[in-house]
């Protein structure tokens, strides 16, 4: 059984098919890392994991549950259990960077006080930030806030973590620091993970397996020197950034679903 499994999932969006019977199977303690270019749904797709979307057709099961089956206590405890990083960290700008971290805590655990604040400190410091507490998201550098809203993420402990595009705006050298950081959080709580992003020096340098989603399905799907080395032309395109191929091309032909 697959920690994450979407089957067969259709999302229409404004009149545009977004996902289209798309299927997604990511095992327990694996990173996969869902490529593709901007606008072809690999944010929608985490969405509906988490179910902030549900889909039109099709089937979503986390830890073999049906997703879109879940009330109430069942889908409180889901959202528990998944640790979500928003591109651009999704702070709350008017709450302290500690009341941003413990801010699901407060919400929705019955915890002491002291519990929260310990939890706290403890997820800001695995991601290597100390004594920041009090400091207001809007004094933080760009790289500072991912971190944060990453150790907003993982202040539950939870069993998975979804990354959208997690280096999106930084520097270079910030970006191999968050690459870093999803590396260390993996190994240090052994969680579940997907990573969005269209950045394929992240991609290689965190993925266990890589999957290529295209026109509303994954297209593609192997380990990060399967897919450096694929001969399906789509995906030769997107991981060289070529100007020129089938994508730019604006083909529409069924392209076969493997790595050849």
């Amino acid at each position: 059984m697959s920690m994450i499994e979407l089957t067969d999932v259709s999302k229409n969006l404004a009149g545009k098919q977004v996902l289209d019977h798309m299927s997604l199977a990511v095992e327990e303690g694996e990173t996969k890392v869902i490529i593709g270019r901007s606008g072809v749904g690999k944010s929608v797709t985490l969405k509906h994991i988490v179910r902030l979307m549900e889909p039109d057709s099709g089937e979503v099961r986390v830890q073999g549950r049906d997703v879109l089956s879940l009330r109430g206590k069942d889908l409180s405890e889901l959202h528990m259990q998944i640790g979500m990083v928003f591109q651009g960290g999704a702070l709350f700008d008017s709450l302290t960077v500690g009341e941003n971290v413990g801010f699901v805590l407060r919400e929705h655990m019955n915890l002491r006080t002291a519990e929260i604040e310990e939890r706290v400190k403890e997820s800001l410091a695995l991601v290597g930030l100390y004594s920041v507490e009090e400091v207001m998201p809007a004094d933080l550098s760009g790289g500072m806030r991912k971190r944060v809203a990453l150790a907003r993420a993982i202040c539950t402990r939870p069993k998975i973590i979804l990354y959208d595009e997690p280096t999106t705006g930084v520097d270079p050298i910030t970006a191999d620091a968050i690459n870093l950081l999803i590396d260390e959080l993996h190994d240090k709580l052994k969680v579940t993970s997907i990573v969005v992003t269209h950045d394929m020096r992240s991609a290689y340098k965190v993925a266990d397996r890589i999957a290529m989603l295209y026109e509303g399905k994954i297209i593609a799907e192997g380990t990060p020197d399967e897919m450096r080395y694929a001969h399906n032309p789509y995906v030769h395109q997107f991981i060289t950034g070529a100007a020129h191929g089938p994508i730019t091309e604006g083909q529409s032909s069924i392209v076969k679903n493997s790595i050849d």
